[in-house]
């Protein structure tokens, strides 16, 4: 299958800075998919925490600039690779943003983010930040009729994410009080439902009185504004000083001890990021002592996408929008995100 032959319209990090540096352009190549791949025409992209990580510049990660960012889409398919026999062109879908190679020891055990070959959309290969993108037609899902473009962009990363540490790692049980960091991210929107759907008591914490009115309506039980009392504190007091069993912390240096002496004993702690930064304190003795647990998490496998995507398309678990960016306005978009205003996702549309 050979690309549409057109420039296309996409906004390239040209180099790592601000938000600033983000350029709208008419003339980038046509993305060029293989037998196995569907070209897909963007609708709808949503913004992640990792996108600003990488117009910023991480140490470990060297983009091959100028580059597209953007993990998440929702659209149409434009074409379809000679191989590819279950998908139409016109079939409106989202999709997987991890790609594994389905061959190494970690896809053999169905854990595709381990995987020695693991690459994302926007990080390892061109994103969604465009008018077109090449997707592997087995990440492809497909949308139920009249699922809204915007819902759908806004969903995949930050719902697969959240069900893969709180179901498949911290392994939350009905009953169970759940700490959840940072109430308006992406993730912390997505862990809240899906704590709640378990049965567990979420607890949420903020800043902002506004974010935790709507992390209750999300289905958030006990909301701590951590500008009247230190959050950890707070919490332990709630807790009658027992602490609770699972933490979800994405916020890393600034936290990170803070959320292991809020744990029970023998409780969890799972984390799928460090936006505050990596090198994160710990006293030793709390994790010893209570025996306390500490999971790293990304990503999810493809039975996790489809198992949360299901509940997603069924309406029992939703993706908040805070807010729609037209494609050209990019830029402003990461500055909207890093002004920290945002309740849920920031989503970019392209058509």
């Amino acid at each position: 299958m050979a690309g549409r032959g057109e420039p296309l319209k996409a906004v390239v990090l040209p180099r790592h800075g601000g938000p600033e540096v983000l350029t709208f352009v008419g003339d980038h190549p046509d993305p060029v998919p293989g037998p196995e791949d569907v070209l897909v025409r963007v609708h709808a992209a949503s913004v992640n925490r990792l996108d600003l990580h990488l117009r910023r510049g991480l140490p470990a990660v060297k983009l091959p600039l100028p580059h597209i960012l953007g993990a998440d889409l929702a659209g149409e398919i434009a074409a379809v690779g000679s191989d590819v026999a279950d998908l139409e062109v016109g079939e409106r879908v989202t999709a997987n943003p991890g790609i594994s190679c389905g061959e190494c020891e970690y896809c053999a055990r169905g854990e595709d983010p381990l995987c020695v070959a693991y690459r994302v959309l926007g990080e390892h290969l061109p994103g969604t930040y465009a008018e077109y993108v090449v997707v592997p037609a087995r990440n492809i899902a497909r949308l139920p009729p009249d699922f809204p473009m915007d819902r759908a962009a806004a969903a995949p990363l930050v719902f697969m994410t959240a069900w893969r540490l709180l179901v498949s790692q911290a392994r939350i049980r009905p009953g169970e009080d759940v700490l959840i960091l940072g109430a308006g991210s992406g993730v912390s929107t997505a862990a809240i439902q899906i704590a709640k759907l378990a049965g567990a008591t979420v607890f949420v914490t903020s800043s902002s009185d506004d974010k935790l009115r709507k992390a209750k309506a999300l289905g958030a039980d006990v909301l701590v504004n951590y500008k009247e009392m230190p959050w950890s504190k707070a919490v332990w007091e709630l807790t009658g000083k027992r602490g609770v069993d699972v933490v979800v912390d994405h916020v890393g240096a600034e936290t990170f001890k803070d959320s292991i002496r809020t744990l029970r004993k023998g409780g969890r702690l799972v984390t799928p990021g460090a936006t505050s930064g990596p090198l994160a304190e710990i006293d030793v003795r709390y994790v010893f002592w209570r025996q306390v647990h500490i999971i790293g998490s990304t990503m999810g496998n493809r039975r996790e996408f489809e198992e949360v995507m299901k509940l997603v398309f069924m309406g029992r678990l939703k993706p908040i929008v805070d807010r729609t960016f037209p494609l050209e306005e990019t830029s402003e978009a990461h500055a909207y995100i890093e002004r920290g205003d945002q309740f849920g996702k920031v989503v970019l549309t392209a058509a």
